[in-house]
């Protein structure tokens, strides 16, 4: 009798885990995303750090260019002094290639620290919209890498909600 309650039950557990009700939403991230009043003050941080970075590589460039400029119309009178000449046009090569890594390191870890914040509120307002109205799934459609290739038009878009949950209009 035990023996035949379990296999029973091991027949019908599938059919009631399928009988659940799959909820899917979609919301574009990219739109939420864009929406946030803190991206304004993060893009004039970001053009900052650039534009920076920008000016210093140009004057490191210049410096360069004049340096080879000198090399070049007035030669050195002696080899020493030709090779001083030539290693001081190398250095400065050097200091202007690892200072362009450098600077896009540094702009890259700038960007992710604060973005990093914005994105962390977005997710988190999904993630709340998701568990307020029960949905199995939300998907991301702001991006065309996006695993979905097609959704219906009845399909819910969280979007709005999401905006709504972080105080945007």
């Amino acid at each position: 009798m035990l023996k035949k309650l379990l296999i029973l039950f091991i027949a019908v557990a599938p059919l009631a885990a399928m009988a659940q009700e799959v909820k899917i939403a979609t919301v574009n991230v990219q739109e939420v995303f864009n929406a946030m009043p803190e991206i304004s003050g993060i893009e004039t941080q970001l053009s900052g750090k650039q534009e920076e970075i920008r000016k210093n590589m140009q004057a490191l460039e210049e410096e360069f260019n004049k340096k080879q400029e000198e090399f070049e119309t007035n030669p050195a009178a002696s080899e020493a002094a030709k090779q001083d000449q030539q290693k001081q046009i190398t250095q400065l090569y050097e200091r202007y290639q690892t200072y362009m890594q450098n600077g896009q390191q540094e702009f890259q870890q700038l960007q992710q620290k604060l973005l990093e914040p914005v994105n962390r509120k977005i997710f988190e307002a999904i993630k709340a919209i998701g568990d307020e109205n029960n949905y199995t799934f939300v998907y991301d459609i702001s991006s065309m890498q996006s695993p979905i290739i097609y959704f219906s038009p009845s399909a819910v878009d969280a979007t709005p909600q999401v905006k709504t949950k972080l105080g945007i209009k």
